[in-house]
């Protein structure tokens, strides 16, 4: 039970039609005040792919300006449940923040680049994904040069697949029939590609982003470390993006 259920509805309900009929600061403010734990909830689930360096309290800030957004835009006659539109709102605020610093090095982006060239074609000659061994042989690095690159990979991977696995995101409901019908191929899309993972990557995707654990939740059922759960998730990501090319690749 989170805190947001354990709040009396009738409290907020009395809140929220407040602020619609007088959208003054202070009743904004309260609003806020109570649902900021969300943020960092939020934030929480977004360290899965983040390096140490990145300023927690920069991304809490970024993180706030989407609640008191999500707030603002917030329609009640919708009757959607506000957490669900605030998150997205939330982790699209973190999400522009990182985007705008930009602290993906260049090296970076082109060891990421040949990582997922050098997936792809492996997973086309064998028609499976390949193991690390596998992966490590065709990049000419040994096992622990090839965990090390994954390290430094999940540290600066950031891909909101959630957006997307997830149908109840308010963009979905609020887009028009072709984006959702696209929407809805993508998350089949998807759904193919996360069948076609090794056991342990399936596991954590499936309690990560459709259970909604974080990471050292996840560490503690699969009896693994958190840094291996983080090797384990930027590594479905990956073979998800690589085979999401191929898929749009065989379209064109």
């Amino acid at each position: 039970m989170t805190q947001f259920d354990r709040e009396p509805t009738a409290d907020m309900d009395s809140l929220w039609n407040a602020y619609a009929a007088n959208k003054t600061v202070e009743l904004r403010n309260q609003l806020a005040e109570h649902y900021l734990p969300l943020v960092k909830m939020v934030a929480g689930r977004l360290a899965i792919s983040l390096p140490p360096h990145v300023d927690r309290e920069d991304l809490l800030s970024s993180g706030f300006f989407g609640l008191l957004d999500a707030i603002d835009r917030y329609d009640l006659q919708r009757k959607n449940k506000f957490e669900t539109y605030a998150g997205v709102r939330i982790r699209g605020a973190m999400l522009d923040y990182l985007r705008e610093k930009d602290w993906v090095p260049v090296t970076m982006r082109q060891k990421i680049r040949k990582y997922e060239q050098t997936a792809y074609q492996l997973e086309n000659e064998l028609g499976r994904s390949p193991t690390d061994e596998e992966l490590a042989a065709a990049m000419e690095l040994n096992i622990e040069e090839l965990h090390t690159l994954v390290g430094q990979l999940n540290a600066a991977t950031v891909i909101p697949l959630d957006e997307y696995l997830r149908g109840d995101a308010p963009e979905m409901q609020e887009a028009g029939p072709e984006q959702r019908a696209e929407r809805k191929e993508l998350q089949v899309t998807l759904a193919a590609a996360i069948d076609r993972l090794p056991e342990k990557e399936r596991t954590v995707v499936a309690l990560y982003y459709y259970e909604e654990m974080t990471l050292k939740e996840i560490s503690l059922i699969l009896h693994l470390s958190e840094a291996r759960i983080s090797q384990l998730h930027t590594k479905a990501v990956f073979r998800m993006r690589g085979y999401l090319a191929r898929m749009k690749a065989s379209l064109l």
